[in-house]
């Protein structure tokens, strides 16, 4: 049995003994609440709800760090220290719960589950963990309150919920909430209203789902009245919709705007960066990481943004292929990342999947096929022969340099970031996996990082396939030339940080307003 100290007996007996105004019937109440994480389940539907991209990130590692806590207290540390529970003799009656919980004292799994998902929900984002923390304090305090647990018991869950909240960085990094930096273009026009603006809203490029009963096109609607907004469905040709819009643009000396995933924003800065257009970024796909990273996460970041005339200059890469020893014409740009071996593989049998499984189940489905199928490349780079699982290189330095890519903090750099896995390493693919699922992937022999300003790759004849920004693409080319084109791209993008709150509710306001509008009618 855990001892139980004389500081813990007299803190109990004084909190036991005391009459809190207020806190009844509160305390009990919110202790009740939280069994089994329902107090915590709600909350992270709420933020999902009400609250932006961001919200939704810090909900998704809010409820991953309480699953994490909970299983580490209850599974664990609970049939490790066995400790009796305190004599609620004196607790008063009408403070104390329905049913007495039987399992060990130590630690409080209610503290522990709160302090994950606190500590989890203020990794993604301090404002909303400012939120979220009192809520968790105070159930964390009922359990003493209620009589079930020694003070003790609730300072160990909380260490161990905080502790087990952080654990979830080294498998999910997080993302700083300080958008990369990159040099400021002061040549973007400010088109009030959005007047001048042309955005392509790419409805087969896995969309976002529509907010609070609007569309994506509807929210812009709202937000920019004066954009001419161009809808591609998933039988549109997407290249086609987006030239026109792009000559739309160029008539009106205005912008281009793109609402989609990462693979359409690739396609539409590519695009612009050929006619001299500034691009505004309106996040409409699964992971949005070109968006995030220049700090528009949100529909709203964008068009005050563009109202405002504030962007930055941003570098382009490309990978360019080689004839005859030189760099020849054409050739695919990326906004974020290029790779070659199994990843395109992965991609390719994750999207013949999804329709039947869904994105996220596909994606484990595939990752388990490619890990047993697949066999190492074998190409020149730079010169050097190699035998390879992937090669990955980056639009700029991404973090975190040891793990896996996540984030950028500088989009003018004018460096690739060139990572890869060697084939050539004894037992690679064993000890890849097992380093990706401890999370020490970034100090395995099998795992090499180069930051470089360009990349020449040949011996390509038997790899037909590549992917750009996590799109797949057919190229011949025996050879290519990676490189960057420094400041190419200029993208609209709010001089100052918004605040999210404050943004959802004038679009609230707006939305409102627009109701009421239909409703006259």
């Amino acid at each position: 049995m855990g001892p139980i100290s004389d500081i813990d007996r007299q803190l109990f007996a004084r909190v036991a003994a005391s009459r809190l105004r207020g806190a009844h019937p509160l305390l009990p109440r919110l202790s009740r609440s939280a069994d089994h994480g329902k107090l915590w389940f709600g909350t992270a539907a709420v933020l999902a709800t009400v609250g932006g991209r961001t919200a939704r990130r810090a909900a998704l590692r809010g409820i991953g760090s309480l699953a994490a806590a909970s299983l580490a207290s209850n599974m664990v540390v609970k049939w490790t220290v066995e400790r009796r529970r305190p004599m609620v003799d004196a607790v008063p009656l009408v403070r104390r719960l329905r049913r007495q919980p039987w399992t060990s004292s130590f630690p409080s799994g209610h503290s522990a589950s709160a302090a994950a998902f606190a500590t989890g929900v203020a990794i993604e984002s301090s404002r909303y963990g400012t939120l979220v923390a009192p809520l968790a304090a105070a159930v964390a305090a009922s359990r003493v309150y209620v009589g079930v647990h020694y003070p003790s018991d609730v300072v160990a869950g909380i260490a161990l919920g905080a502790g087990a909240a952080a654990l979830t960085c080294r498998w999910w990094p997080a993302r700083p909430e300080v958008p990369a930096q990159a040099r400021p273009r002061v040549s973007a026009p400010a088109m009030p209203k959005g007047e001048g603006l042309v955005v392509v809203v790419n409805h087969s490029a896995g969309a976002s789902p529509a907010t609070g009963g609007f569309t994506d096109a509807e929210q812009l609607e709202l937000l920019l009245p004066a954009a001419e907004i161009m809808e591609c469905g998933p039988d549109d040709d997407f290249m086609t919709v987006l030239g026109q819009a792009s000559r739309r643009a160029t008539e009106r000396a205005g912008a281009l705007g793109i609402c989609g995933g990462d693979g359409s924003v690739n396609a539409a800065a590519a695009l612009a960066c050929e006619r001299g257009l500034p691009l505004a970024v309106f996040p409409g796909g699964t992971l949005d990481h070109f968006a995030l990273d220049i700090g528009v996460p949100n529909f709203e970041d964008t068009a005050h943004a563009v109202t405002e005339g504030d962007a930055i200059a941003v570098d382009l890469a490309r990978a360019t292929p080689i004839a005859g020893g030189a760099p020849g014409e054409g050739g695919s740009h990326f906004v974020n990342t290029f790779s070659l071996g199994f990843y395109p593989e992965l991609v390719r049998i994750r999207e013949s999947l999804e329709g039947r499984l869904g994105k996220w189940p596909a994606a484990a489905v595939a990752l388990g096929r490619v890990l047993r199928t697949a066999t190492p490349m074998e190409i020149e780079v730079n010169g050097h022969p190699r035998r390879l699982w992937v090669l990955f290189v980056g639009n700029g330095g991404y973090s975190p340099e040891g793990f896996a890519p996540t984030y950028r903090q500088q989009l003018d750099d004018g460096l690739l970031d060139v990572r890869a896995i060697d084939g050539d390493q004894p037992l690679a693919r064993t000890r890849l996996l097992f380093s990706a699922l401890t999370g020490t992937l970034g100090r395995s022999r099998v795992y090499t990082t180069r930051r470089m300003r360009q990349l020449r790759l040949s011996g390509l004849h038997a790899l037909d396939t590549r992917a750009y920004d996590g799109e797949i693409a057919a190229e011949p080319a025996e050879a290519l030339l990676i490189d960057k084109r420094p400041g190419a791209l200029t993208v609209y993008r709010p001089a100052q940080p918004q605040n999210e709150l404050l943004q959802r509710a004038r679009t609230a306001a707006a939305k409102a307003k627009w109701w009421r509008a239909v409703l006259r009618k």
